[in-house]
Order: C-alpha cells, then structure tokens, then sequence
C-alpha cells in the first residue's frame, strides 16, 4: 500500500503540474481530472475510502462539470470549432491516456494484491466516523467552510448578471 501512496502521490504532482503549465483550457482540464482521481486514490491508499469517494463524486464529478460548462460558455462564435478541433486532436489524449492508465494499474494492483493496510498499521475509516468528527471537533471549520462557499457563490452571481441597461436621454 505505501508504493500505491506515492505512485498515486506522483501521479498527482505530474499531472497538476501539466495543469499549471498548460495554456490551453481543455488540456488543462483533462490533467485536472486525472489530478483528482490520483488524489483520490491517494485517499484509498490511506485506508480513507469515504474520503476516496467524496473527492470522485465532488470534485472530478460536479466541479469538473461546472469547469467544462464555463469553458463552453467561452466560446464566442464559429471561429471557436475550429480551435476546438484543433485542441482536440487525438495527441492531445496521449498524456491523460497515459497518466489515467497507469492509475488503473495501480487500482488493480491494489484490488487484487494480497497486502492489507495492517501490514502497515492502517486502518479503513467509515463514513460514521468521518461525520462523527465533521460535526463534532471540526463544526466550526466546517461552517466557516460553508460561509466561504455562499460568499463566493453570492460573488459570482453579482459579477456574472447582467444588469439591464437603461436608455440614456
């Protein structure tokens, strides 16, 4: 399990470092997702599958949707599709490709080895406990996490509308 740590560690250092150094947006995102799932992993790894989990649905699902449906919204006419087409040659899969397969390995290595977190004094954490300790020692991070997130959302929505202009005289 420790090798599947610092594979997936690594995994996640390469590729957020692809995401960083890209300038172009949809390259960009595609090292993110397998940025998280390598973090992810790191979370099985750990004996955190509740955790491992949590990052898959929040993160490499419903933020990644938000990411790619703000990049749609960037498109400004038909002179974008052919950028597009151009940012989405089949090269451009080759790094995920590779990053993501090698996460697969790993996962499968894991899955079907027979070494255990107890070798290593490791042990699984369930959800209970997680929820346990969220709204226990940690309520107060966890609302201010909260507050964060409404502030920001309250920021977008006044920065993104459109007010309605009035006629000038």
């Amino acid at each position: 399990m420790e090798f599947a740590f610092y594979f997936a560690a690594g995994v996640a250092v390469a590729s957020t470092l692809r995401v960083i150094t890209h300038t172009n947006p949809v390259h960009a995102l595609l090292y993110l997702v397998v940025s998280l799932l390598a973090v992810s992993m790191t979370f099985f790894s750990l004996g955190a599958p509740f955790a491992g989990v949590l990052e898959i649905i929040v993160y490499a699902g419903a933020i990644m949707v938000l990411f790619v449906f703000v990049v749609m919204m960037l498109n400004l006419g038909p002179a974008t599709a052919d950028q597009e087409r151009q940012w989405l040659t089949p090269g451009v899969w080759i790094g995920p490709g590779l990053l993501s397969a090698a996460m697969l390995a790993l996962l499968l290595y894991v899955l079907l080895g027979n070494s255990s977190g107890a070798a290593i004094g490791l042990s699984t954490i369930d959800a209970k406990a997680v929820g346990t300790h969220l709204y226990g020692p940690y309520l107060l991070a966890v609302e201010l996490a909260s507050m964060l997130l409404l502030a920001a959302l309250v920021a977008a929505y006044h920065l993104g509308r459109h007010e309605a202009k009035e006629p000038t005289a």
